[in-house]
């Protein structure tokens, strides 16, 4: 997954630049630095995209959790009446 992240990134950091160029109608590799720095960018932004992603539903997963202890404790609580057919 970091890699298929990195090389999105770096494609939407260098398609950014180049768009941005060809709007401006300047030469597409007018300044080839501005694309490295584009590429950087965007491969910064997508992988820390996709640790946001996994922690996102690692804390989702621990909300989920906790709301279903709480659901348990309250419909089958020691106050819940549960009759004894021994």
């Amino acid at each position: 997954m970091p890699l298929s992240a990195t090389m999105v990134g770096a494609l939407l950091g260098l398609g950014t630049q180049m768009y941005s160029n060809a709007l401006r109608k300047l030469p597409y590799m007018r300044h080839p630095w501005e694309h490295l720095l584009g590429m950087g960018l965007g491969v910064v932004a997508a992988n820390q995209m996709v640790k946001w992603e996994a922690k996102s539903n690692e804390d989702l997963d621990k909300l989920l959790e906790k709301s279903r202890l709480a659901n348990e404790r309250r419909y089958f609580g020691k106050f819940s009446y549960q009759p004894n057919f021994d």
